[in-house]
């Protein structure tokens, strides 16, 4: 095996912190059990769900609701956690796969405009880069579309509604490997965690 290659599966098996979107909601109890069984430790970073919504609704000031979103992000996550899956609050590399609940961090480091321009993408970006690790967003779209054609890969900032304004310039920057797939696909999903190829986009500087 040649060095290259080896690097290659060694960064295949190293945790990986996946940002579980509020848009699959619905699909939770399918996709617990995937998560639950991977071999590949995965520090779960719940999206704001229908919780996030009620927020946005509310027509709160962003200094507020910034708060508030985040705190709709720890209430999916016990949501999750109810169809088996151990949380913490402790931002650190997972032992194994847990949800993160992240008021706790955000309240302590606070490392983020407090924007509706911000949200559970970037906070799971933040976390990713805090860690160095790599970061999947399950989504229920198949990436970014540009034109009608999904984007295998991104390598500069681009207008899209996929992701909130500051999340491609962030994982840009601070060089978090990206892939966005659709989790509502459980059958990605399973393929995924098994290191088979599924369409998406990647994001990152190098390839």
């Amino acid at each position: 095996m040649n060095s290259d290659c080896q690097h290659s599966s060694e960064q295949d098996m190293l945790p990986l912190v996946v940002k579980l979107g509020g848009s699959l909601y619905d699909s939770v109890p399918a996709l617990a059990p995937l998560l639950h069984l991977s071999v590949r430790h995965l520090l779960i970073v719940p999206g704001g769900g229908p919780f996030a919504d009620a927020v946005r609704m509310a027509g709160i000031d962003d200094e507020t609701g910034h708060w508030e979103a985040i705190a709709a992000m720890d209430q999916y996550g016990h949501y999750i956690a109810s169809y088996g899956l151990p949380v913490t609050e402790h931002l650190a590399i997972p032992m194994q796969t847990t949800i993160l609940l992240p008021s706790a961090s955000m309240r302590k480091h606070d490392p983020l405009p407090h924007s509706w321009d911000v949200t559970s993408d970037t906070i799971a970006a933040w976390i990713a880069a805090e860690l160095h690790l790599d970061l999947v967003l399950l989504k229920s779209i198949e990436g970014i579309v540009t034109k009608g054609i999904l984007q295998d890969q991104v390598t500069s900032a681009l207008d899209t509604d996929a992701v909130d304004p500051l999340f491609i310039p962030y994982v840009l920057e601070k060089r978090v490997n990206t892939f966005i797939f659709n989790g509502s696909r459980r059958d990605y999903l399973g393929r995924f965690l098994k290191g088979d190829p599924v369409p998406g986009t990647r994001i990152s500087t190098t390839f």
